[in-house]
């Protein structure tokens, strides 16, 4: 979804049939009035989201005494009201952390392929390749991972889950009031939510939606209300799986009810390396993430970015020329090490990626025909919202999860209030049919019953002198992995200010399409000059929405919240 790019430093909402402005939210926040703030130096503890009453959220739970993990549960559960094109109890995510006591967390609770799914499950008796059944209506649907890595991830949280969970329910029971982004998105999606829902769901309205209307979730009051009551059971069981069912049932989906029951978020080892003084923690195999920036910040390790100047011709080269190569490996190698033996270890080596930049040559671009996947040395293996969280422990949380698509398949479980995934289109449904991202794939990421579909979610903590430094994370389907491996050199390499970093334009190559596309505003004469060297371009309103938490040099928290939507930044 398009959206549009402006510093929006305050911005206040007044619903009219709530003039008194009281807060009707457990944690006191008022979700009728409330204003957006882009960045903020706090010293107790900070929360950065896609919203303005999830960061809040997360902030009210520090105060009470939560620590990072508590925090992100929150505000987590609290996207799933207040931004349901992305926030969902039906997607899946990553969660990296690093505990005060330096234990390195990775939580995957990734959605994974109904039992009655097979490889060749969007390919006809002609051989062609269904995307719209991959990425719209039931049965794109992977089972839901997001309520199991919540309750995975509760366990080295302090506060009961009531506490956490209650604050979105209150969203939910009792409603919020909408901003324009969302007006203009819901009233976008009408004709979608008619054609792929058997019964309406409460996004559905015969008048446009505008800003400042309430949206009140009644289902989805009563479906946290269950999880809240029943744990983990409360969705992958009883009635809101008795719901899930017929939903699917209706809609010819494929999820069963042991599917549900089966599911399970894994503690999976984190991907860590060492740049330059830092340690980079991020997401293992099935998030190609960080994997990709391994790859990309060591192939740039040895080449002095930092003297070429930031979005100059040369750096602006360089990046590009490795993000393919990159993307190129993702599409061979990558998928869930579960079922596919990843060759991690290989396409990090030193000796492989120095040998992956032999045929760079800046005085030209390389075509992507020319770049094929690496070879290895020996035999081995866009709707997404991120948030960033950090107490005055030092714990530290990354975030990002998904629907896949803007509002996922565009189904809503009739009564149970929340959007499925497609994130069947993650996997490669047939090798070298593009998914909805434009990435290419193999037998890597093919279909398979339980498998989980690669994914370039990009959560990532870094750490300087053994304490947190960063904490970086953002959407955007395929540009994500670029759009993080930007920031770290921006912030690392160049040593530009954290609020630079997630605004200036921003670039991408993901290997094929071969074009590399760049946000407006990025600098005509770098583009002028690449377009010389054979370079085609690709000009986007926006990549990604970049949250940013950098613990400064006495210790402070300065988080910053994109600029390219309602992102917003908290702290105290």
């Amino acid at each position: 979804m398009k959206r549009r790019t402006g510093l929006i430093l305050v911005a206040f909402l007044i619903f009219s049939c709530h003039p008194s402005g009281k807060s009707n939210s457990s944690a006191g926040i008022n979700p009728y009035q409330y204003s957006i703030q882009k960045k903020t130096i706090a010293e107790n503890g900070a929360v950065v989201s896609a919203h303005p009453l999830a960061s809040k959220t997360g902030l009210e739970i520090l105060k009470m005494g939560g620590n990072a993990i508590d925090a992100a549960i929150a505000t987590q559960l609290a996207l799933a009201v207040v931004y349901p094109q992305a926030g969902n109890l039906g997607g899946g995510g990553f969660m990296v952390a690093r505990i005060s006591d330096g234990e390195e967390i990775a939580i995957d609770y990734r959605e994974m392929a109904p039992g009655r799914a097979s490889r060749d499950m969007y390919i006809d008796w002609a051989g062609m390749a269904h995307t719209d059944k991959s990425q719209d209506g039931h049965l794109a649907s992977g089972v839901p991972g997001t309520v199991a890595g919540i309750f995975a991830a509760a366990k080295y949280g302090k506060l009961p889950f009531e506490k956490l969970v209650q604050p979105a329910i209150d969203l939910a029971e009792k409603g919020f009031v909408i901003r324009q982004h969302e007006a203009r998105a819901l009233n976008g999606l009408q004709d979608e939510l008619k054609k792929f829902n058997t019964i309406a769901p409460v996004f559905v309205k015969n008048s446009p939606w505008k800003e400042g209307d309430t949206l009140v979730q009644t289902d989805l009051a009563n479906t946290l209300k269950r999880i809240r009551d029943q744990g983990p059971a409360g969705f992958y069981e009883g009635e809101t799986a008795r719901l899930i069912i017929e939903e699917m049932k209706r809609g010819n989906g494929i999820i069963t009810y042991d599917d549900l029951k089966n599911y399970k978020a894994k503690l999976r080892t984190p991907h860590t390396f060492n740049y330059k003084g830092c340690k980079i923690i991020g997401m293992p195999m099935p998030s190609s993430g960080g994997v990709l920036v391994h790859q990309m910040m060591k192939m740039i390790g040895d080449r002095n970015i930092a003297s070429m100047g930031f979005e100059s011709e040369q750096a602006v080269q360089l990046m590009t020329e490795i993000e393919r190569r990159a993307f190129a490996d993702r599409a061979e190698y990558m998928g869930d090490a579960d079922y596919y033996k990843v060759p991690v270890d290989m396409i990090t080596n030193e000796v492989y990626l120095q040998e992956r930049m032999k045929n760079y040559d800046p005085s030209k671009a390389t075509p992507s025909s020319v770049i094929k996947p690496g070879v290895l040395l020996r035999a081995e293996s866009k709707e997404t919202t991120h948030l960033s969280v950090i107490d005055k422990d030092g714990n530290a949380v990354a975030i990002t999860t998904t629907l896949n698509n803007s509002y996922g398949s565009k189904t809503v479980v009739g009564g149970a209030g929340f959007f499925l995934n497609d994130e069947m289109d993650d996997f490669s449904i047939k090798p070298g049919v593009p998914n909805m991202y434009g990435a290419i794939g193999g037998s890597a990421n093919a279909i398979a019953p339980g498998k989980r579909m690669l994914s370039s979610m990009t959560p990532t903590i870094v750490l300087k002198d053994n304490k947190p430094f960063l904490i970086v994370g953002t959407p955007g389907g395929t540009t994500i992995p670029t759009s993080v491996f930007q920031t770290l050199v921006d912030i690392i390499e160049f040593n530009m200010t954290a609020e630079d970093a997630v605004y200036k334009p921003k670039f991408h190559h993901q290997w094929l399409p071969d074009t590399l596309e760049v946000e407006k505003g990025f600098p005509t004469a770098v583009r002028e000059a690449l377009q010389k060297k054979g370079y085609a371009f690709k000009e986007r309103n926006s990549i990604g929405r970049t949250e940013v938490i950098k613990v400064l040099a006495g210790g402070k928290f300065e988080a910053v919240a994109d600029n390219r939507g309602d992102d917003d930044a908290e702290g105290w």
